[in-house]
C-alpha cells in the first residue's frame, strides 16, 4: 500500500467501523446512550438537579454496606460546598428522598437514611438500565451479569430500608440461634441490621440439642434472656404448651397479605388456627442429592423408589476409589432417630397413627388413636431391614455421621449419594472448589412403589419467648418482622444462605441465578411436595427422636435384630406417649 493509498478515506459502508464494529452495532449503541439519559433523567432523578446524584449515591452505598451517615459525614463526602450540600440534603428530605431518624432520645442529633421512595427509584433505574443494555447488547442469561428481559420479567426483592425511627430496646436485641451456615449469614449481617434497628445485637448460637434445652430452661427463668429465640419448626408444639413462647400480634391490612408470600407448609408450622406463635425464617426440607457426573458416567438413572436407590448404591460403591454408594445420618441419638422417622414416611407410614389428609396426614393438635406409635407396623420394619441393608453401601463410619458430615462426604467427592437439609448445602453450593460444585442434583426423597415422593419439611420459626418484658414486646416484635422479611431473606442468600420462607424471594433473579436449589425447593413448594408429617407436631417429639435413636442404632450395630429394636422401641414411645 502507497502513502496516498492509506490515506484514501474509509467507506462508511457496513462492517467497516474500526473494523470491529458494524453500523448496525453503532446505531444500537447510540439509540443507548439517548434512552440511557432520558431515562437517567426521567427515573433516577425524580426532577431535581443532576447534582443531588453524589449525595443519592453516597447515602445508598452507606446503606447497602451498614455504614452510618451523619449530615457533617454525607456534607464532607459530597464534593459540594457546605452550604451547598446542606440546602440539597435539606430539600431531599422535604421531597421524602431522605429520612432523619434521631440518635438520641432528645433527637438533637440524628442520621440520615435513604426512605423507600428513593430506594424504590434505584431499584427501578437498575431495571431499566439493565433492560435497555439487554436490548444494546445482546446479553443473555448465560453471561454472569443480570441483563436481558427474561432476567427483567420477574420482580425483584428491594433492599431493606432503614426503620424512620429506632427501636427502643436498652442493652440491644438478644437472639438465640441454631448454629448452622443459614443463620451465620444473620450473624454477617449483625452490623447492617443494627444500623437498621438502631441498636446492638447480641447473638448466641447453639447446636440443635443445646438450643433445644436452653429455650425450656429460658421459660423457667422469671425474665426471659433472649428477646427473639428460633425454634425448629417440630419443637412448636412443645414450645405452645410449655409456654416458652408468646403469640406474635396478626399483622393487618397490607401486612396481613405478605403472610400470603411465605410457603404455606412453612407458615402452617406456626399457626395454631387463627393465632400465630413464631414467623418462617428458614425452610428447610430435607432432599436426596447424587452425583450427576457419576451417574451420567455409569449410564444411571437418579433412583425415584428405594428399591432403585439400593441398585445405585451398590453399583457405585467402590472403597478402593474412596467412593461410598451413599452417606446418611446414622450417629446415635437424634440424627438416626430422625433418619428413621423420615424413611418410614418413605416407606408410606408416620411414626405416630396420623389421619389421612389427601395425599399426606394430619400433623398437628393430634389426640386419641393419633397419638399410638407405629413402630410395630410392616412398614417400620421394612425401613429398619432397609437401613441395615444400605450399611453395605455406606463409609465405613456411617454410625458415626451427622448432619454436616454427611452433606460433607458428598461435598468432597466420597460419596455419590446422600440425604442433606437444604441449610447445610453451602457446603456445596458455595464451594467452587468442592467435587459436587454443579455436579450435583436435587431431588424429592425416593419412597416405596405407590407412595408419593415429597421432601420432609424442617425449618426454624423466629419465636417470642413468653416471660419477655411487656415492654420490649412492641419492638421486638418488629424486629421479628423485619428479620423474616423477604428484603432480609434475601440478604441471608446473598450472604451465603441457601433457604428461604417466601416465593418472591425464590423468583428474584439475583437469587435465583447460579442456585439452583432454591428454584428447586420452590417448585417443590409449589408442587405441594413440602410435607411435615414425617415429623409430627407433639410434644413428646424429642422424647421419641431419642427412643429411637438409640433402638435404632444399637440395631445397626447388631446388637439387637430389627424386630427386637421395634418392639423394645414401641414399648417405649407408648409410655412416653402416655399409653
Amino acid at each position: 500500500m502507497t502513502h496516498l493509498e492509506s490515506e484514501k478515506p474509509q467507506s462508511a459502508g457496513p462492517g467497516n467501523f474500526f473494523n470491529e464494529m458494524s453500523a448496525h452495532e453503532l446505531e444500537r449503541f447510540l439509540d443507548f446512550v439517548s434512552r440511557f439519559m432520558a431515562e437517567t433523567q426521567d427515573t433516577l432523578l425524580l426532577g431535581m438537579p443532576a447534582r443531588e446524584v453524589p449525595i443519592m449515591v453516597q447515602l445508598m452505598r452507606s446503606h447497602l454496606r451498614g455504614r452510618l451517615e451523619t449530615p457533617s459525614s454525607l456534607i464532607d463526602g459530597s464534593g459540594l460546598a457546605r452550604g451547598t450540600a446542606h440546602r440539597l440534603i435539606e430539600d431531599m428530605v422535604e421531597n421524602g428522598l431522605i429520612v432523619k431518624r434521631p440518635r438520641t432520645r432528645s433527637g438533637k442529633t440524628f442520621s440520615l437514611h435513604p426512605t423507600r421512595q428513593m430506594i424504590d427509584a434505584w431499584v427501578n433505574y437498575l431495571r431499566r438500565v439493565k433492560s435497555l443494555l439487554g436490548t444494546a447488547f445482546g446479553l443473555s442469561e448465560d453471561t454472569d451479569y443480570f441483563f436481558g428481559a427474561s432476567y427483567l420479567a420477574t420482580a425483584a426483592v428491594a433492599p431493606l430500608p432503614v426503620m424512620p425511627s429506632k427501636l427502643y430496646l436498652p442493652s440491644g436485641l438478644r437472639i438465640l440461634l441454631h448454629a448452622d451456615a443459614g443463620f451465620m449469614a444473620m450473624q454477617k449481617l449483625k452490623r447492617q441490621f443494627e444500623m437498621h434497628f438502631g441498636t446492638e445485637i447480641e447473638v448466641r448460637a447453639l447446636s440443635i440439642d443445646r438450643l433445644h434445652q436452653e429455650i425450656l430452661d429460658n421459660a423457667r427463668r422469671s425474665q426471659s434472656r433472649y428477646d427473639l429465640v428460633t425454634c425448629d419448626v417440630c419443637w412448636m408444639e412443645e414450645m405452645i404448651q410449655a409456654d416458652a413462647i408468646r403469640p406474635v400480634d396478626l399483622p393487618e391490612g397490607s401486612e396481613a397479605r405478605d403472610l400470603m408470600d411465605f410457603h404455606p407448609e412453612a407458615l402452617a408450622t406456626a399457626q395454631r388456627g387463627e393465632v400465630l406463635f413464631g414467623i418462617p425464617v428458614q425452610t428447610t426440607p430435607e432432599l436426596f442429592l447424587y452425583r450427576t457426573d457419576i451417574f451420567e458416567q455409569f449410564g444411571l438413572e437418579p433412583p425415584r423408589h428405594l428399591c432403585d436407590l439400593v441398585d445405585c448404591a451398590r453399583q457405585l460403591h467402590n472403597p478402593a476409589r474412596g467412593l461410598s454408594g451413599i452417606c446418611w445420618n446414622g450417629a446415635r441419638g437424634t440424627p438416626v432417630g430422625t433418619s428413621f422417622m423420615m424413611l418410614m414416611a418413605d416407606f408410606g407410614q408416620p411414626v405416630l397413627n396420623l389421619s389421612r389428609v389427601g395425599n399426606g396426614f394430619r400433623d398437628q393438635q393430634l389426640d386419641g388413636e393419633e397419638l399410638t406409635p407405629m413402630l410395630d407396623s410392616p412398614e417400620a420394619l421394612e425401613a429398619a431391614e432397609f437401613l441395615v441393608e444400605l450399611l453395605s453401601w455406606s463409609p465405613p463410619k456411617v454410625l458415626l455421621l451427622w448432619w454436616f458430615a454427611r452433606a460433607g462426604g458428598l461435598a468432597a467427592g466420597r460419596a455419590a449419594m446422600a440425604y442433606s437439609y437444604t441449610q447445610i448445602l453451602p457446603l456445596i453450593e458455595n464451594q467452587p472448589d468442592s467435587p459436587a460444585y454443579r455436579r450435583t442434583g436435587y431431588l424429592p426423597h425416593p419412597t416405596a412403589p405407590g407412595i408419593p415422593r415429597s421432601a420432609p419439611l424442617g425449618g426454624w420459626n423466629i419465636c417470642v419467648p413468653s416471660n419477655l418484658k411487656p415492654a420490649r414486646i412492641g419492638d421486638v416484635t418488629e424486629a421479628a418482622r423485619t428479620l423474616t422479611s423477604a428484603a432480609a431473606t434475601k440478604l441471608y442468600i446473598e450472604n451465603g444462605s441457601l433457604v428461604s420462607s417466601r416465593f418472591s424471594v425464590c423468583n428474584d433473579p439475583v437469587v435465583a441465578h447460579g442456585r439452583p436449589v432454591i428454584a428447586t425447593v420452590d417448585q417443590m413448594a409449589r408442587a405441594g411436595q413440602l410435607q411435615t408429617w414425617a415429623r409430627p407436631a407433639v410434644p413428646q417429639f424429642n422424647t421419641l427422636v431419642r427412643i429411637l435413636g438409640e433402638e435404632i442404632h444399637t440395631m445397626l450395630l447388631r446388637n439387637k435384630k430389627p424386630t427386637a429394636a421395634l418392639r423394645d422401641a414401641q414399648a417405649r414411645c407408648e409410655r412416653a406417649m402416655g399409653l
